[in-house]
């Protein structure tokens, strides 16, 4: 049976937090391990210059560091293709070719557009580039023929865009892409230190890196239950950050004795903090290894980089064949 290829990518921006793990990488994994995918995943680099222009020092450490934590979460290159966006020049050429028969409405009716310009207020993002990226995004996934694209519900308008673009490049010119279907998928809500979404630009955000004294003083000062004043109030541990994040990385029979424990005003935050530092870091020990090594070997890390982009851009040639004969250029 042939297999359906999926692809995903992530910014370079910043170190990856647990809301990218749990929202994202878990998923990829998973997909990665079913054998009826053909997984590629990409390090979005050009997509970083659309909010980063003025900033890409750090773009290149970034994108190595991104690969390291995807290997270090259990992504395989031997069941993956991981490579880099910018390495690939087609997308470019697509790119190019889809802005000039996208319409200008299609863009400006992006919800995610204003969402992203008041998120970022404090940068200029008043350009073609960030205004254009979900053409970039549609040309990302239609080169590689993708069936399918892994995304939460907030993401939906941005696959239905790419969906859009590519029926009417079908239309004006012949089939030469399927249209990508969205991949729903469920994800534990991990909200930052703060209880709001958890952003590297809110800088509220545990990273997949943090480990000793950094991660215990993260949890020690993440918001609880704003109404339990003192360790004699009864808490209300559905609406707490911190029993969330027990719910995720605690074993069942502690998740359920510590909801009757808070209710009952038997333990405190601070233990409670105490007990998820814990088993946070036990739950990530394996992943810290994995990171340690990768660091440890940097010459892997090119090595991988470099063959995903030559799987990548072998089949990117072999599309933009097709595409220049349907345009007739």
């Amino acid at each position: 049976m042939k297999k359906k290829r999926i692809l995903s990518g992530m910014r370079p921006t910043g170190k990856l937090h647990l809301g990218n793990l749990h929202g994202a990488l878990q998923n990829w994994v998973r997909l990665q391990n079913e054998t009826t995918y053909d997984c590629f995943y990409f390090i979005a680099d050009w997509h970083a210059l659309t909010s980063e222009y003025g900033n890409t020092g750090l773009l290149k450490e970034n994108s190595r560091n991104i690969i390291i934590d995807w290997l270090s979460a259990g992504l395989e290159p031997d069941k993956s293709t991981l490579f880099v966006q910018s390495s690939v020049k087609e997308h470019a050429e697509l790119f190019t070719i889809l802005s000039m028969i996208t319409p200008l409405s299609w863009l400006e009716r992006n919800p995610t557009y204003k969402e992203m310009k008041a998120e970022l207020a404090e940068k200029d993002l008043s350009t073609y580039g960030f205004l254009g990226y979900p053409v970039l995004q549609a040309a990302d996934i239609i080169m590689y023929k993708a069936y399918g694209v892994p995304v939460g519900v907030d993401q939906l308008p941005h696959v239905e865009l790419t969906r859009e673009i590519t029926r009417r490049f079908n239309f004006l010119y012949r089939e030469v892409f399927p249209i990508p279907k969205p991949l729903l998928t469920e994800a534990p809500k991990v909200l930052g230190i703060d209880g709001r979404k958890m952003s590297k630009s809110y800088d509220n955000s545990i990273y997949m890196s943090d480990r000793g004294n950094v991660l215990k003083q993260k949890i020690s000062a993440m918001f609880t239950d704003p109404q339990r004043m003192k360790k004699s109030d009864p808490g209300r541990p559905d609406l707490c950050n911190v029993f969330a994040f027990h719910q995720i990385y605690s074993p069942g029979s502690e998740v359920d004795e510590i909801e009757e424990e808070c209710k009952k005003a038997r333990i405190g935050c601070v233990e409670c903090k105490k007990r998820l530092a814990a088993r946070i870091l036990e739950g990530m020990n394996p992943i810290h290894e994995r990171q340690d090594y990768y660091r440890n070997h940097l010459d892997e890390i090119d090595e991988i980089i470099s063959d995903g982009n030559s799987r990548a851009t072998k089949i990117a040639r072999m599309t933009m064949e097709e595409v220049r004969e349907a345009v007739r250029i």
